[in-house]
């Protein structure tokens, strides 16, 4: 994902020289392997032609979600985001790795624990989707530095160029993740079927040579020399073809692009600028790639929100359910079978994970909301759409036309793209909107070719309307297991065929007419459901059944084919597992096989279906009580089983297994944490007279490799030191003169960052921060010295993450944290000599389970305080909400407590901070870190926002036993500040078949030798 940068893209030709990984087999591209065994083997699994891929021979549409698994930092709930998104259809989930999180020292690689891949594979396999790799090294994700580590500051060498020291720095983790991956390859019989190296080399400035394809080139054999065989497919966020096949030293395997039409204006949640949906995307693709099959590797699925952004809902609110169905449709029309969603799943950016550029949550606005629910419609929309594409196999061999307002319709107000069969009969038609962002509802007739001529539909009468933002798939030729559709205005969701009988669901806006016709000269029948505005004709030698659309379900029977017309709202509530075959490699996707899935109507969400011995087994989550409807169950099932319990069922006229779930919500005893028992400690003791900082780090580089030049003696650039994260703190010492009036400090931490400066024990003065602010500089007023005595300077500043470095030659991530300049006055810069410390160790980090960037440098995260059972007896009592602390400073407050939600129930945990503030109260400046069980999973601002409400996951919270909890809370006025609110509340359970969530490894306190 990127965020664009004014910087000017400065683009050179690229050499013309032919790429020696990969070879042209027939018509079909393989990959050039050094071994010829695996060469031979990966020509038999992976193929593509310029339509589609071809997976162990079987022709595939690729249809991806984004999920980063470290961003849920659980390994036991990956596998449930994993069935989610397997539940909407998609056989792919294209996933990033965070270098910084990796390496956290040079050279130390490692991935264990909640760092580990292999767990994150085997959850893969066992949810059937296949992987997409991006590791980068360079991968933006609006993590901090791009993925890069913060140690990558002390590279001289611009980054993501040739210059040796980066590409030397690189080789560690390369070798290391990509020999983890490579074990993963669908080679060697795991998921992953693809690999992107780099992401978005797609700009430059700085007089950088553009595109550089050695560069590309180095990056690509990297992976080749770890084990990487799959294809090599590229992301390129401008759509310039660079690195595309034929282009040369550093061409890829296979070309794609990402894009986010909408932008992030998620202020304006309801406004879709003119202009903004893609026409011309097939004759760019076409130009730039046409023997690949055409690829959008990233596509918005939400948006980011910033720092004193609008909040997370309102961005699900601009790309919704309604965006949905007009853009992802759009690209459909240009012929597109690989496409991959960004974010799917957002997460939370944990333990300072993020970019200085967005605060905790990274819920994106996705389908999937961060607390893991899927109760936004854009879920259940995107549903509709994915399990389409799995049952359309058709589709990716239909060539697309040019868009017309007058060859399919009556009407000038709507546009239809025709995508015509080529090796089928099999035709698809897009239509939408001209204005794509009209909200008006436009009834029209539609005029197809089809396999009896060119029909005027519907032919019943009545018209069809398109209500608003929405965009239709009208199919002609429409194969349903050798029953000929011959045209469908209502949407197909999904088909299967059951022993001798077929069964085709569809579905329409409610109120909406719709037509529908089968090759077959036989009599319809309506079997169930309301026969008002609704007709059945037969013309020639097909059968037409016309209906106006309403909530309840009609089924209608022609020969063996039954139909399910059911209203789109209805169709949210239908499932489609995949029951798995004989044969076939455990987990692993295949093309939808029309005997291997059964129809579920459930409710909130199913999961899986497979068969023991004679039993049906169904996994399933329900948010209420729930009728059960099972479509097509295996004639050798005899029971029923859900979540592994037996239920009684009926068999219905139509032969429907049914059954219900009944849905009693838990009783749940969450403490009010405004009463517990809380145990406080000053956590800025450095402000002591008698405060001891021996052990710091002297900042005594007289030099720095940061593109900034030093205007200090020496380099106060955190990561100079190895301080990549959290809060930084500086001591300068000086001994007085007496002529000292003023000291000017000139800080930089990122947009929204604070910091505060004492003399002594005197508070300054603070910056208290606003949402675009990097750094910031203030002169603050001394009070009179006297000569000859002793002073310190005390500077708390907050890093908010690194820049990201998108633009290549700018080496944003470089942008040094801390302070970066100061002047006394009446002194020369000398006179004051600094130390700096951030979190115990550096790059040396203690702890190794939360990994490198879960502490920063408060004086309790040093003592690792914020970790289980602290030695907090002898502290005092106070509590963050009703007490706070009475003055500029930081305090931690620390308590327990006991969780009993029972098994079996997946329930949301969120803390909730409130904000009184209003136009005549403006906000009291304070920010608080949350610590649960000694993970850092909150950063709360009070005077930015907008972020109030954190959700912390089951694996983190132990939801059966003692949970400790950490707040630092820092007031950057004099005045002190308390927590307006807080409060520990639940979302909507949810009775689940998810089992066996484990606790994560989080290392309770013990003492810390060397310790300041």
């Amino acid at each position: 994902m990127k965020l664009l940068s004014a910087c000017a893209i400065a683009c050179l030709a690229i050499q013309s020289a032919a790429a020696a990984i990969r070879n042209k087999v027939g018509s079909f591209n393989v990959i050039e392997h050094p071994d010829p065994l695996k060469r031979d083997l990966l020509q038999d699994i992976v193929k593509w032609d310029n339509e589609s891929f071809f997976i162990h021979g079987e022709r595939i549409m690729v249809f991806g979600a984004e999920f980063h698994p470290f961003r849920l930092p659980v390994p036991s709930l990956w596998l449930d985001i994993l069935q989610k998104i397997k539940a909407l259809g998609f056989n792919c989930v294209s996933f990033y790795v965070d270098w910084a999180l990796v390496e956290g020292k040079p050279g130390d690689y490692s991935a264990d624990g909640i760092f580990a891949w292999e767990p994150f594979f085997d959850a893969a396999t066992e949810a059937g989707v296949y992987l997409l790799a991006r590791p980068g090294p360079y991968i933006n994700a609006e993590v901090s530095g791009g993925g890069f580590p913060g140690w990558l500051q002390r590279v001289k060498g611009v980054l993501r160029t040739r210059d040796k020291d980066y590409l030397d720095a690189t080789d560690n983790y390369i070798a290391n993740i990509d020999a983890t991956i490579a074990k993963a390859q669908i080679t060697n019989g795991g998921p992953v079927i693809l690999y992107q190296p780099e992401n978005e080399y797609s700009g430059a400035c700085c007089g950088q040579e553009f595109p550089d394809g050695e560069y590309f080139q180095f990056v690509m054999d990297q992976a080749r020399a770890a084990g990487i065989v799959v294809p090599i497919i590229s992301n390129d966020a401008t759509i310039s073809g660079y690195n595309a096949p034929g282009t040369g030293v550093g061409e890829v395997d296979i070309y794609g692009h990402d894009n986010y039409p909408l932008g992030f204006d998620c202020a304006n949640p309801d406004v879709w600028p003119a202009g903004n949906l893609p026409t011309n995307w097939r004759q760019i693709h076409l130009e730039q790639s046409p023997t690949t099959p055409y690829s959008i590797i990233e596509f918005q699925a939400g948006a980011f929100d910033p720092w004193g952004g609008n909040g997370f809902d309102k961005c699900a609110r601009l790309v919704n359910h309604e965006y949905e169905r007009v853009f992802y449709k759009n690209n459909f029309s240009f012929g597109n079978v690989f496409l991959s969603l960004y974010m799917t799943f957002g997460g939370t950016n944990w333990g300072n994970l993020g970019h200085a550029g967005g605060y905790t949550s990274y819920d994106y606005g996705s389908p999937i909301a961060e607390d893991r629910n899927i109760t936004r419609e854009k879920y259940s929309e995107l549903k509709l759409i994915g399990n389409f594409m799995k049952v359309s196999p058709t589709f990716l061999n239909a060539v697309p036309g040019n868009l017309s307002t007058t060859d399919f319709t009556d009407t000038p107000e709507l546009t239809v793209t025709p995508l015509i069969g080529r090796l089928s009969k099999s035709s698809f038609f897009v239509l939408r909107h001209t204005d794509y962002a009209s909200l008006e509802s436009t009834t029209y007739k539609l005029k197809l070719p089809t396999s009896v001529g060119e029909l005027t539909i519907p032919q019943l009468g009545g018209s069809l309307t398109l209500n608003g933002r929405d965009s239709k798939f009208h199919v002609t030729d429409y194969d349903v297991a050798g029953t000929n559709i011959l045209y469908s205005t209502a949407e197909i969701f999904t088909w299967k065929k059951f022993g001798k009988r077929k069964v085709l669901v569809v579905y329409g806006g409610e109120g909406e007419r719709h037509e529908l016709a089968v090759s077959i000269s036989s009599d319809p029948s309506l079997v169930q459901g309301s026969s008002e505005g609704f007709a059945i004709k037969l013309v020639d030698d097909y059968a037409v059944i016309n209906w106006e659309t309403v909530p309840e379900r009609r089924i209608v029977a022609v020969e063996d084919l039954t139909i399910l017309i059911l209203n789109r709202n209805s169709a949210f509530n239908y499932w489609v597992p995949e029951l798995p075959r004989k044969g076939k490699t455990p987990g692993l996707p295949s093309l939808e096989n029309t005997a291997s899935s059964v129809i579920v109507k459930a409710g909130y969400l199913v999961r899986t279906a497979y068969l023991r011995k004679d039993e049906l087994h169904i996994t399933a989550d329900f948010n209420n009580t729930t009728p059960i409807e099972v479509i097509g169950a295996p004639e050798s099932a005899k029971s029923l089983h859900i979540n592994g319990h037996e239920v009684e069922y009926e068999v219905d006229g139509n032969g429907f297994w049914t059954s219900s779930i009944d849905f009693k919500p838990p009783k749940l005893d969450i403490p009010t944490l405004e009463d517990l028992e809380w145990k406080y400690i000053d956590s800025l003791p450095e402000l002591h007279p008698n405060y001891d900082d021996s052990k710091w780090t002297v900042a005594d580089h007289k030099e720095s490799n940061n593109p900034r030049k030093l205007t200090t003696p020496t380099s106060l650039y955190a990561s100079d030191y190895g301080y990549h994260a959290g809060h930084l703190i500086y001591r300068g010492h000086f001994v007085s003169e007496g002529n000292e009036e003023s000291i000017l400090i000139s800080a930089q931490g990122g947009s929204a960052f604070g910091s505060s400066v004492w003399l002594n024990d005197k508070h300054l003065g603070s910056w208290t921060g606003t949402d675009n602010m990097q750094n910031q500089t203030s002169t603050y007023k001394l009070p009179k010295l006297k000569a000859g005595d002793s002073h310190v300077f005390t500077v708390l500043v907050d890093n908010m993450g690194l820049d990201g470095n998108w633009v290549i030659g700018t080496d944003f991530t470089k942008n040094p944290r801390g302070v970066f300049h100061y002047e006394l006055s009446g002194r020369d810069q000398s006179a004051i000599t600094w130390k700096l410390t951030g979190n115990l160790g550096g790059e040396d980090y203690r702890d190794r389970a939360r990994g490198p960037l879960n502490e920063g440098g408060l004086y309790i995260e040093r003592q690792g305080w914020h970790q289980p059972s602290p030695p907090s007896k002898s502290w005092g009592s106070r509590n963050p909400i009703t007490d706070g602390i009475s003055g500029a400073g930081v305090g931690f407050f620390s308590t327990e407590f006991d969780l009993d939600i029972p098994r079996g129930w997946d329930v949301p945990l969120y803390f909730t901070f409130t904000n009184s503030s209003s136009a005549s109260s403006p906000p009291v400046p304070y920010r608080a870190q949350l610590y649960v069980n000694g993970f850092q999973y909150g950063k709360y601002v009070n005077n930015i926002g907008p972020q109030t409400n954190f959700p912390v996951p089951q694996g983190i919270f132990n939801y059966q036993g003692t949970n400790w909890i950490g707040v630092a809370l820092w007031a950057l006025g004099d005045e002190g500040a308390k927590i307006d609110g807080l409060v520990l509340e639940y979302r909507e359970p949810v009775r689940t078949a998810l089992q066996d969530i484990k606790l994560v490894e989080a290392p309770a306190w013990k003492k810390r030798r060397g310790a300041y």
